[in-house]
């Protein structure tokens, strides 16, 4: 247990859920991803895939940190901030990115940076995006669920999309199988959609976190040859109907800032902002 001047970090368990979901739900698109690990664990670190600390001020939880394989703020007050990375100072690396609201994020790598760096790359400015209605253009009727036999055809778009994103292979390091698993997983509980043309995927979106009233997709790709053919706002536009129809009425997802051709692409469907996330990656 580590004490500062007002507050207490310590490791959340189930007896925490109540408090920690009541900080998680001030804002529950920018902490989608975190509701959803809650959600799926109570706090148990074992099936969260991570731990959860909380920051207390006069017995009050009020800030939390995710840690699995991203580090994730959620709330966090300047005082959590610096009581949790000197925490992970001290700790060391564990994860492969920093993700969350822009200013916890940037604050919580300035005091990390040193010792935890060099970052492979910041993205500091990534629009949260949401829609709570219908989508606004006409969506592709070719856009569907990908079925339990298809893994092996989507697979390969989605390692294309992540190499192409993050700039390394999801299947580096001996993650193959782990990774072949993950996205099974996501097709086996019907979150991932895609336009499948002779074979092959060539529109495919993924719904990567799913909370209470709010899911997140993430995953969106055209196969390099079929972009510019106007194929992405409606294949998006089906994405979120199904989305809201399958997981939740409102869902998000966050962009880079560079990224215009998919921003462009969001605003025609009728995503609004929601704020503003930034990674750092390692």
């Amino acid at each position: 247990m580590t004490t500062a001047t007002t507050g207490v970090l310590r490791v959340l368990s189930s007896r925490d859920l109540a408090q920690a979901q009541r900080v998680i739900d001030r804002d529950p698109v920018a902490h989608c991803f975190v509701s959803s690990r809650v959600r799926i664990s109570h706090l148990d670190s074992w099936r969260m895939g991570g731990e959860m600390w909380g920051w207390s001020e006069d017995g009050v939880l009020t800030s939390l940190l995710y840690l699995g394989a991203n580090l994730v703020p959620v709330e966090t007050t300047p005082e959590a901030r610096r009581a949790f990375a000197e925490r992970c100072r001290r700790m060391g690396r564990r994860c492969s990115s920093i993700v969350g609201p822009d200013d916890e994020v940037l604050d919580l790598w300035s005091m990390l940076a040193d010792a935890w760096g060099p970052a492979r790359e910041i993205r500091a400015t990534q629009p949260l995006l949401r829609m709570d209605a219908d989508p606004v253009v006409p969506g592709d009727p070719s856009v569907r669920q990908v079925r339990q036999n298809e893994v092996d055809l989507l697979l390969p778009a989605c390692v294309a999309m992540f190499t192409e994103e993050v700039g390394v292979s999801p299947l580096a390091g001996g993650a193959a199988e782990a990774y072949r698993a993950r996205v099974a997983e996501l097709v086996r509980h019907g979150r991932a959609y895609a336009r499948i043309d002779d074979g092959r995927v060539v529109f495919k979106a993924e719904v990567g976190a799913v909370s209470d009233g709010v899911c997140q997709v993430q995953g969106v790709w055209v196969a390099p040859e079929y972009r510019g053919l106007g194929l992405a706002a409606p294949g998006m536009s089906t994405v979120v109907q199904l989305a809201r129809r399958d997981h939740a009425r409102v869902v998000s997802l966050y962009v880079n800032d560079f990224n215009t051709v998919a921003r462009r692409v969001y605003e025609r469907v009728g995503f609004t902002d929601a704020g503003t996330f930034a990674t750092v990656l390692f």
